[in-house]
């Protein structure tokens, strides 16, 4: 599947690892494919593809948003049409602010994608070491064909998917990022903490 993340940071290069050792096709977009965060990212992955965001999107058929949060909505805008159709997972964040996510930004720009909330609730750490379902993690979006490739790229990063529900649900989801950020700094717990669903 040809992937295209944009942004070079620690949640799309984490992300883009493991999605390159399964046998996808990742290319990074990055405004700029010199910065230290796209130099930190060929020093991690020698082979990677880093382009311009319009490059990246040319052939992708899955797009993850992790950029930074303002940058959202001016790049969405300018690629919509690049964008359009596409299955797009949200994993910015703006914690504190009304609306955490980027969900209603991307739809106005780019009504025809499919949008799923993911990989916004935890810290790259835990991503980067999870393996074998260890860890758990909540997503949102449409219950369609496109869910089940969402389902999939999150199994193969090594934790588990739970579907939360459609949209509707993304405050839900959004409020689970917001726990594991005051747990981590305002008490103190380690970055590596997740979440866990259990049955008693």
């Amino acid at each position: 599947m040809n992937i295209a993340i944009l942004g070079a940071g620690n949640i799309g290069r984490t992300m883009g690892i493991k999605w390159a050792k399964t046998g996808h096709r990742v290319v990074f977009g990055t405004r700029d494919a010199n910065s230290a965060k796209a130099q930190a990212l060929r020093a991690s992955l020698p082979n990677a593809e880093i382009e311009t965001v319009p490059h990246a999107l040319k052939d992708a058929e899955v797009v993850l948003i992790s950029l930074p949060f303002a940058a959202v909505a001016e790049t969405v805008k300018t690629n919509a049409n690049a964008l359009a159709g596409k299955i797009i997972m949200d994993a910015t964040n703006s914690f504190g602010a009304p609306v955490v996510n980027n969900l209603k930004t991307i739809l106005d720009a780019v009504p025809t994608a499919r949008v799923y909330r993911a990989f916004n609730s935890l810290g790259w750490e835990v991503f980067e070491q999870a393996s074998a379902n260890s860890v758990d993690h909540f997503y949102c979006g449409k219950d369609d064909a496109a869910r089940s490739i969402v389902e999939k790229l999150i199994a193969e990063i090594g934790v588990r998917p739970v579907w939360v529900g459609g949209h509707e649900t993304i405050g839900i989801v959004d409020a689970l990022g917001s726990l594991w950020v005051t747990l981590v700094f305002q008490r103190g717990y380690k970055r590596n903490i997740a979440l866990r669903l259990s049955e008693a």
